[in-house]
């Protein structure tokens, strides 16, 4: 069983903590955060399960891998430093604020021998894989185009101190996309070409919630963000995320093809109903689950990273995350210069689909393509 080593414990880290303690393959072994106050109250009443500094939990041979959940700009400077203390590293989306430093971490661990890995998982759950496997299966016909959907006023009005998402390395395509891209190369397989659009509504944020509620924040980045992306199958998908709109009825992810159209759940969650409508068809019919891990919740990514037979048979691969950040990177870059075509550098393939199974590396046919 793989001891793993939580860096950050923010907001997200109570999901990580809440599926790794159910999983049989991997277990908390020690936390870590710069406010030791934090730490410790992270771990209260988890036994077994040590509050150590940065630095005492790389050294820790109980952890085996480092599941780095700090700001986007610490990403890259705890992988590498996890990578030079020998340890595997799974790390929150996006893979590095940049990617030159997420090469500088798959580079590092090719050359050191862990394992690296990235968010996010959700992909593995039920409702994209049953989207995956209904694809596979001809029911809409080859994929011809897809969309891809978010679009809410700003996380400022609830995150306490939402600074980062305003900064370089955030804004809704860094923070959000990695969902919904990570789920359209799951579906429609990799990116070769973008094209990118975008614009800032506000120069400034006002925090809406705890102890800086009513403090004014720059927007350094473009909160409002549109991409074009062209699959190497031929297919166009179409991405909107968005921190400058106050709703939408638009379905998170939707993929057509000549012979129907799926409606695709949330990315951001494990599960949901897929939906079909077939040429010809009287409406929407859901489909039954047939794919992904049943045990739902972030941390799934991190057992099979640990699990699988090498690192490249993992779904939630750094270099898969490294294809994804190169895509919203290349987005963002196309938007800067006017929105000119941009070639994906940064390749990966298609992930194996995930057959239905309860968690990684328990059935021995679950890491299987």
């Amino acid at each position: 069983m793989s001891g793993v080593g939580i860096v950050g414990t923010g907001a997200i880290s109570g999901q990580y903590l809440e599926t790794l303690g159910k999983l049989g393959t991997v277990r908390v072994a020690a936390v870590a955060d710069l406010d030791d106050d934090r730490a410790r109250a992270a771990v209260a009443g988890l036994d077994g399960v040590a509050a150590l500094s940065v630095d005492a939990l790389l050294e820790d041979p109980a952890v085996d891998v480092v599941l780095n959940l700090t700001p986007p700009a610490g990403h890259a400077p705890i992988a590498l430093a996890a990578v030079d203390a020998g340890k595997s590293v799974y790390t929150e989306k996006p893979l590095a604020a940049t990617v030159a430093d997420g090469r500088r971490v798959l580079a590092a661990g090719e050359a050191t021998g862990v394992r690296v890995g990235g968010a996010p998982d959700t992909v593995l759950g039920t409702g994209v894989q049953t989207a995956r496997h209904a694809i596979d299966a001809g029911l809409i016909g080859t994929p011809t185009a897809a969309t891809a959907t978010f679009l809410c006023p700003g996380h400022e009005r609830w995150h306490p101190n939402p600074d980062f998402y305003y900064t370089a390395g955030g804004g809704p395509l860094l923070d959000m996309g990695p969902y919904y891209v990570t789920a359209l190369v799951t579906l429609l397989g990799p990116v070769t070409s973008v094209l990118g659009a975008g614009s800032t509504a506000r120069p400034s944020r006002t925090i809406g919630s705890g102890p800086r509620a009513g403090e004014v924040i720059p927007v350094e980045v473009l909160t409002h963000v549109t991409g074009v992306l062209t699959h190497a199958s031929g297919a166009l998908s179409t991405v909107t995320m968005s921190f400058d709109a106050v709703a939408t009825r638009a379905e998170p992810i939707e993929v057509h093809g000549p012979e129907g159209s799926l409606v695709v759940p949330d990315p951001n969650r494990f599960d949901g109903d897929v939906r079909l409508r077939r040429l010809g068809g009287d409406g929407w019919e859901p489909l039954p689950v047939s794919a992904g891990y049943r045990v739902g919740g972030r941390g799934l990514g991190v057992a099979e990273l640990m699990t699988a037979p090498s690192a490249g048979e993992a779904r939630a691969s750094g270099t898969l995350a490294l294809h994804v950040l190169d895509v919203m990177e290349s987005v963002l870059r196309s938007a800067a210069a006017g929105g000119g075509s941009v070639a994906v550098e940064a390749q990966a393939g298609r992930p194996s689909a995930v057959p239905l199974a309860d968690e990684p590396g328990r059935d021995p046919s679950s890491l299987l393509g």
